[in-house]
């Protein structure tokens, strides 16, 4: 069964549990084969998180549209046109 999305604990909870009893059924998370439950639940932590947008090792956020706009902006400025 997939994973429900959304960013709660509730949510992140069940992910968790779900995917811990998928692992005693099948003994895979994904395509990792976690040999104790310990390390199965880190994995069902880590990718729980990961999809929650949650995780500790997150992406850097994209650039909006609006955002590498204003960043090109800074990085090359126009130069003043002086009327002399």
């Amino acid at each position: 069964m997939p994973l429900k999305k959304g960013s709660s604990r509730k949510t992140i909870g069940r992910n968790i549990a779900e995917m811990v009893d998928s692992w005693e059924d099948s003994g895979k998370i994904g395509t990792s084969r976690p040999r104790s439950k310990k390390k199965a639940l880190k994995q069902a932590v880590a990718v729980s998180l990961k999809k929650a947008g949650k995780s500790k090792y997150q992406k850097p956020r994209k650039a909006t549209a609006s955002r590498a706009k204003r960043l090109v902006r800074l990085a090359h400025p126009i130069p003043a046109q002086h009327s002399a």
